[in-house]
């Protein structure tokens, strides 16, 4: 589908790396398998390309490039998880005219698995997100937001199990603490739990009751901060057992993901892609069953510019 057509349709419907251990794969397979993690962060309701003009980032992005890509690479690929790490929304007249819907609806045309929530995807309200919902044909997972006693109880999951192949990923989600980003009227009584200890909780859950070879958290905490504030550095420094951070909200471009060792001798990799959907970040891991291993091979961002052919 070209890339106007596929927003057209769109629019239309709205307005009408080595890591140790596999304790669940056992004998799914008795070959190596390859698990390929797509990712984008702080897609800012960028539907088109950035205008030409001599801008920076002029003439990238594009929600059509990005669905050519990841359609290209599933043809070549068996086993692909796409994944997003919140604010899908606010940023272009898009979101400004229809409230969310075309995002949610060509993420779920190009079939994002799961998705967190960032703060800017409160900008409607809890009701705002709401209406939304059930436009995304994939679900959003987030465990550090309790929304019990507001109207999004019950519509979220702490995390998401995922089987490719034999292989048993477990994704889960953290949030940004919205107090002081998102008006009080906007959240309501949706409560903030402590990121470190709600994923370690994540993790011992995923590791001992759902057996899964791969953790992944989706987390809108930010990358780095100059003060105290919890970010993913700091989160694979302080909870054990995260294979991958899926990062945004500090929109940070990263080369290539960065590793950083638990005291427990844990390794983490820590990624996050810019924002506006200006890149696709891409992770292969390779899990070995023979020797029981699981490795990180390969990690590449992919600029969406006009070399990519939209088909």
């Amino acid at each position: 589908m070209k890339r106007r057509e596929f927003i057209k349709n769109t629019v239309a419907g709205t307005a009408g790396l080595s890591l140790l251990g596999l304790p669940g794969l056992g004998m799914a397979a008795s070959c190596p398998i390859k698990l390929t993690i797509l990712h984008t962060n702080d897609q800012h309701s960028r539907i088109e390309p950035f205008p030409n003009d001599g801008r920076k980032y002029g003439g990238m992005g594009g929600m059509a490039r990005r669905a050519s890509l990841v359609k290209q690479i599933r043809a070549q690929e068996p086993n692909v998880l796409l994944l997003d790490a919140g604010d899908i929304w606010q940023g272009t007249p898009y979101f400004n005219f229809f409230g969310g819907e075309v995002e949610f609806k060509l993420m779920t045309q190009m079939g994002y698995d799961a998705a967190t929530l960032g703060n800017h995807d409160f900008d409607n309200g809890l009701e705002g997100l709401q209406k939304q919902l059930p436009h995304a044909g994939f679900p959003f997972i987030i465990a550090n937001y309790d929304f019990t006693g507001t109207i999004l109880e019950g519509k979220f999951n702490p995390y998401k199990v995922f089987v490719k192949q034999g292989v048993r990923v477990g994704v889960f989600g953290l949030g940004i603490q919205l107090k002081g980003l998102v008006a009080d009227n906007h959240i309501g009584n949706t409560k903030y739990l402590d990121p470190v200890a709600t994923a370690n909780k994540m993790v011992k859950t995923l590791r001992e009751e759902e057996k899964v070879d791969l953790v992944i958290c989706l987390s809108h905490l930010g990358y780095a901060y100059e003060t105290d504030k919890i970010s993913d550095r700091k989160l694979a420094q302080q909870v054990s057992g995260i294979d991958l951070i899926i990062g945004g909200h500090t929109h940070t471009f990263l080369d290539e993901p960065e590793r950083i060792t638990h005291p427990s001798g844990h390794e983490t990799l820590v990624n996050q892609v810019g924002w506006s959907g200006i890149n696709l970040g891409r992770i292969d891991f390779t899990f070995d069953i023979k020797k029981k291993t699981k490795t990180a091979t390969t990690a590449s961002v992919l600029p969406l510019n006009n070399s990519v052919r939209i088909s």
